[in-house]
C-alpha cells in the first residue's frame, strides 16, 4: 500500500542545490591573480626597449627586475599573516592598488634607480602581498574537497596573467611605446580591484556555512576520502588568530626550520624560482632577440608557455590529490632539466617545431612543482601551512631574483646565454634529489572557521 501524501512528503525531503560561496571566491582570487601576474611578465617585453631608448644595461634592468622578484618572495610569509589578520579583502585590494601605482610611475623613469622605486620596491611589495601564498590561503581556508584541484587552478592565474597581458604588451611595446605598455598593465589590476572588494569573502564563517566539502551544521558530510593510501583529513574548528602578522610569519620560520622537510622543499622551490622566474621568465625574450627573433614572437612563444601551463598546473593539483606529491616533484624537475640542455641548440631567428615542442613542455612544467608543494606543507604543518609556505615560496623567489640578476651578468660578460641554460639544467638534478629526501607524513587535521552562533 502507498503511503499517504503527507507521509511520502514527510519521508522525502526536498533540497535545493545552491552554488557553494568558496567557488565564488575561488573565481574573483583567480581573477585577482590574473590582475597581479600582468607586470610580472611584462619586464621581459620592455627590457630590449628601455635599453634601446634610455640606454640602460641589461644588468641595470635585471636588477630591478631581480628586486621585485626578491621583494615578491620576501613579503609572502607577512603576506599569509596579514591576510590572517586583517583579512583576504583588504589585503589584496590594497596590493592590486599598489602594482597599478608602481606600473604607472615607472612610465616616469629617467634614470635606473626610478625602476629600482617602482618595479623593484613598489610592485614587488604588491605583488608579494598576493603572490602563491595568497592561493594557499584561499585553498586551505575555503576547501576541503578538492584541494588540489582548487590550488592548481589558482595557481595557473599567474600563467593566465602571462597569457592575457605578455602578447599585447609586446605588441604596444614594439609599435606605441614601452610607457603605453606598462599603463596597460596598470589599469588591468585596477580593473579587478572592484570584484576583490564585492566578492572576495574573507572567510567560510563570514558568510555563516563550512568550507566545500567540510561537515556541515547538521553534521552531513560530503567531503570525499582520502587519495588513494592517503587518509582523509580530520576536521577541528578554528578559531581566527589574534597574534601580529609579523610575529605570526616569524614563529612560523622558527618552527619550520626544525624540520628537514622545510628545507628539502625550500631548496627545491629556490631551483623552481631560478629556473622559471629569473631564468625564462625575465630572459628568455632578450634571449631570442639575440639570435635575432622578433620581440613579439618571442612573447608570444612566452604566452603559449601560460597556455600550456594552465593546464599542466590543474593536472598537476588533480594528480596531487591522488599521488605521492614527494615523487611527482622529482619528476617535474628531471623533466625540466632535460628541456633546458636542449634549448641552446633551439633558439633561431625564426620559431621551429622543436621550438614549440620545448615551449609546450615547459609550459606544462612551468609551476606545475607548487600543487604538491602546498600539499607536503600541509601535511607536515597543519594549520600553519599557509605561513610556512610562504617562506617556501620567499625561497622560491630568493632563487629567481638571484637568478634574474646573474644570467643578466653572464649575458653581458659573455654575450651570450648558453652558460645559463646548462647550469640551470644541473640545477634541476639538485632539486630532484632534494625532492627525493622529503618523508610522507600522517594526513594533517584541517582546520576550520568556527561559524558563529546565531
Amino acid at each position: 500500500m502507498l503511503p499517504a501524501d503527507g507521509a511520502l512528503h514527510q519521508n522525502v525531503p526536498v533540497t535545493t542545490r545552491r552554488l557553494h560561496p568558496a567557488w565564488i571566491v575561488a573565481a574573483v582570487a583567480f581573477l585577482a591573480l590574473v590582475g597581479a601576474a600582468g607586470f610580472r611578465a611584462a619586464p621581459s617585453v620592455l627590457m630590449v626597449p628601455i635599453e634601446t631608448e634610455l640606454g640602460f644595461s641589461r644588468t641595470e634592468l635585471s636588477t630591478a627586475v631581480g628586486l621585485n622578484i626578491l621583494l615578491y618572495g620576501l613579503m609572502a610569509p607577512f603576506a599569509a599573516a596579514l591576510m590572517e589578520r586583517f583579512g583576504l579583502k583588504r589585503v589584496t585590494a590594497a596590493a592590486l592598488v599598489v602594482i597599478a601605482g608602481g606600473a604607472a610611475l615607472g612610465t616616469l623613469a629617467q634614470h635606473p634607480w626610478v625602476l629600482l622605486l617602482t618595479w623593484g620596491v613598489m610592485i614587488g611589495l604588491g605583488t608579494g602581498s598576493m603572490a602563491l601564498v595568497f592561493a594557499a590561503v584561499v585553498t586551505q581556508r575555503w576547501f576541503v574537497r578538492h584541494r588540489g584541484t582548487v590550488s592548481g587552478v589558482l595557481t595557473a592565474g599567474s600563467a593566465t596573467g602571462q597569457l592575457v597581458f605578455l602578447p599585447p604588451t609586446a605588441w604596444l611595446a614594439t609599435e606605441w611605446g614601452w610607457r603605453e605598455a606598462s599603463l596597460l598593465v596598470a589599469l588591468g589590476a585596477l580593473a579587478v580591484v572592484p570584484l576583490v572588494l564585492l566578492f572576495l569573502h574573507d572567510s567560510p564563517a563570514a558568510r555563516g556555512v563550512t568550507p566545500f566539502g567540510a561537515p556541515d551544521a547538521a553534521g552531513s558530510d560530503d567531503a570525499e576520502p582520502g587519495a588513494r593510501g592517503v587518509a582523509a583529513p580530520a576536521v577541528v574548528p578554528r578559531s581566527a588568530p589574534r597574534t601580529n602578522p609579523a610575529r605570526a610569519a616569524i614563529d612560523g620560520l622558527r618552527e619550520a626550520v626544525r624540520h628537514r622537510t622545510f628545507w628539502a622543499l625550500a631548496a627545491g622551490f629556490a631551483i623552481c624560482g631560478a629556473t622559471t622566474n629569473g631564468l625564462i621568465g625575465t630572459h628568455f625574450i632578450p634571449a631570442a632577440h639575440d639570435h635575432g627573433m622578433p620581440q613579439t614572437a618571442a612573447a608570444g612563444l612566452l604566452a603559449l608557455v601560460g597556455i600550456f601551463d594552465i593546464a599542466g598546473t590543474v593536472l598537476s593539483g588533480w594528480l596531487t590529490d591522488r599521488w605521492n606529491p614527494r615523487l611527482l616533484l622529482v619528476i617535474y624537475y628531471v623533466g625540466r632539466g632535460l628541456s633546458l640542455m636542449a634549448l641552446p641548440f633551439l633558439l633561431s631567428a625564426e620559431v621551429q617545431p622543436p621550438m614549440v615542442v620545448f615551449i609546450v613542455f615547459y609550459g606544462l612544467d612551468w609551476v606545475a612543482t607548487v600543487p604538491p608543494t602546498m600539499a607536503l606543507c600541509r601535511e607536515h604543518f597543519g594549520e600553519r601551512a599557509p605561513v610556512v609556505f610562504g617562506w617556501v615560496f620567499a625561497s622560491h623567489q630568493i632563487g629567481a631574483a638571484i637568478a634574474s640578476v646573474l644570467v643578466g651578468v653572464v649575458r653581458d660578460a659573455m654575450g651570450h646565454y648558453t652558460v645559463a641554460w646548462f647550469a640551470a639544467a644541473g640545477l634541476c638534478a639538485v632539486a630532484a634529489l632534494v625532492s627525493l629526501s622529503v618523508r610522507r607524513d600522517r594526513a594533517p587535521k584541517v582546520e576550520l572557521d568556527t561559524v558563529p552562533a546565531p
